[in-house]
């Protein structure tokens, strides 16, 4: 595989969006919805050679997709469900990742810390099968290590009764950084890519088929019509908006259930192997994961009866991580320790029985097709995004009766891919390959940073404007940098700093700066836990 290189594309969105919506255009395949579902269709429909063009409502993985636990994993929880067929795929996927993104996805040590012999049998032959169902693609074996080789490793662990543990293999990324190489990846195999574009209607012919879609430019206010062959519906928690527009009442077809994750200083677990805690009082297992210098700790399971693009954590959710980690933990975190809250929703596609708990409805992905043509993907999680595309696009060739082509993306590099070992503690490593053309493009300035603590630079911040499509102040410090879910009050800090490098760049006036700041103020806060 080639290392790939920064393209210069789309920095005047005003003509590229004049280029997407010239009269007379007609796409093979439009995907409406900028998260890991919509992201792994519009990769591989391009991929294949369809005319493909992806929009956005908002920024690209604003919601779920740059919310996650940060793990690519096979789901352990999965097996202990006995759901071994999702097992089977993730850890396959996790496996093709991991090989075609190098610089974003690494082998993470995980530890199941034991407190008795059963649980000592219980887990060594649960994730020896976790292995087995991996096959080649498996990260690494399983294995049982001693109570004080536990210690050793995960320091700050509840020792009183600790036998030993058991260590196995899992995938950790950065999820957000995904997203931006994906759209990356569409542009560079001849895709495209926008953000902040609405889909507010769909249009239909004679027949009742779905023909294409009306936008809404967010930025401009501009309306236009665009004609698609295949419309395909792939916005996670709000799918349900469009099938509401395809056929105005028709029935829920997910259940939204939020997950809510707290980012402490490293010296609440100062281990380079991430925590695996099995078993909490609500069922689910709880993580405590080294990223980017911090400890991400989480996650929770809350079905909620609203979709939101900024969920806020639950009082009661951020309690439940607390005093779990605290029972596991020997410096015990506080609410003043909280760097960062931040909060997640998961499409799950709705339940048979209006019983079934939200954790226990399958992560599988699911594709309905409406009489209309609409196309739809409910369920999924990001370890599978990539199978999501292909199957979506397997199943548009066969409803469409379009002669198939043959899917290229198991060995497709991602954009930033790159073949040098990858030093997972320099603080540019997510951008792979274009790392060394940041840092030449910084000149040695030692001026510009923005943040030490955080290592923020300003060419970041222009990086991200020109080579990322970053439009907003939260666009660059929540997901081309991940500094708001690090450290809330340090990015707070920072904020005005961006705005002003970004009204420059951009070409916008202190109106506008004055706004950007304004804005993320507000959503910020709602990070920061009072």
């Amino acid at each position: 595989m080639k290392e790939l290189k920064p393209i210069t594309l789309h920095t005047d969105r005003e003509a590229y969006l004049r280029e997407l919506t010239r009269p007379g255009t007609l796409w093979d395949v439009l995907v409406i919805g900028g998260g890991a579902t919509g992201l792994g269709i519009a990769l591989d429909a391009t991929a294949r050679g369809y005319k493909t063009l992806l929009v956005e409502q908002a920024d690209f993985a604003k919601g779920t997709s740059s919310r996650s636990t940060k793990l690519v994993h096979g789901g352990v929880r999965y097996l202990a469900q006995g759901d071994v067929k999702l097992v089977r795929e993730a850890s396959i996927e996790r496996g093709l990742l991991h090989r075609n993104a190098p610089h974003l996805v690494k082998d993470q040590h995980f530890i199941v810390p034991v407190y008795s012999l059963w649980d000592r049998l219980k887990y060594t032959i649960g994730l020896k099968l976790y292995d087995r169902i991996a096959g080649k693609l498996r990260l690494g074996p399983s294995v049982f290590i001693s109570r004080s080789e536990t210690i050793d490793k995960i320091p700050g662990i509840r020792t009183r009764g600790l036998k030993g543990g058991v260590l196995y293999h899992d995938g950790q990324f950065d999820d957000s950084r995904l997203a931006i190489n994906l759209v990356q990846s569409i542009w560079e195999h001849g895709g495209h890519a926008i953000n902040y574009v609405r889909v507010t209607g769909l249009a239909k012919n004679d027949n009742g088929h779905i023909s294409g879609v009306a936008i809404k430019d967010t930025e401009s206010g501009m309306s236009y019509q665009l004609q698609a062959k295949a419309v395909v519906n792939a916005t996670g928690v709000f799918v349900d908006d469009i099938l509401q527009m395809d056929n105005p009442g028709s029935e829920k077809s997910i259940c939204v259930s939020q997950g809510i994750h707290l980012v402490l200083d490293k010296s609440f677990y100062p281990a380079a192997d991430a925590l695996m805690i099995p078993k909490t009082s609500d069922g689910r297992v709880l993580f405590a994961v080294p990223w980017h210098d911090k400890v991400v700790v989480g996650t929770t399971d809350t079905p909620v009866d609203h979709a939101s693009l900024e969920p806020v954590a639950l009082e009661k959710e951020i309690q439940f991580i607390l005093d779990t980690a605290g029972s596991y933990l020997e410096k015990k975190p506080r609410r003043e320790d909280v760097l960062s809250v931040f909060a997640g929703q998961r499409p799950l596609a709705a339940p048979k029985k209006g019983e079934q708990k939200t954790k226990e409805i399958s992560r599988s992905h699911k594709i309905i097709v409406s009489p209309s043509h609409l196309f739809t993907m409910l369920g999924g999680k990001w370890t599978t995004y990539r199978k999501m595309g292909e199957d979506m696009v397997d199943r548009i060739e066969k409803e469409k009766s379009w002669p198939p082509r043959q899917p290229a993306t198991a060995t497709m590099a991602i954009h930033g891919y790159t073949e040098a070992p990858v030093d997972w503690a320099d603080p540019f490593y997510f951008y792979g390959s274009d790392a060394p053309l940041l840092r030449q493009s910084m000149n040695g300035d030692a001026n510009e940073w923005l943040s030490t603590e955080l290592s923020i630079h300003k060419t970041q911040v222009l990086w991200a404007v020109k080579y990322e499509m970053a439009r907003t102040v939260e666009d660059v410090l929540a997901r081309r940098t991940r500094a708001l879910l690090l450290d809330a009050r340090e990015t707070q800090r920072i904020a005005p700093q961006v705005a002003r490098i970004m009204a420059a760049e951009l070409g916008k006036d202190a109106a506008w700066e004055t706004e950007q700041v304004k804005n993320f103020m507000k959503v910020s806060s709602q990070y920061i836990l009072q």
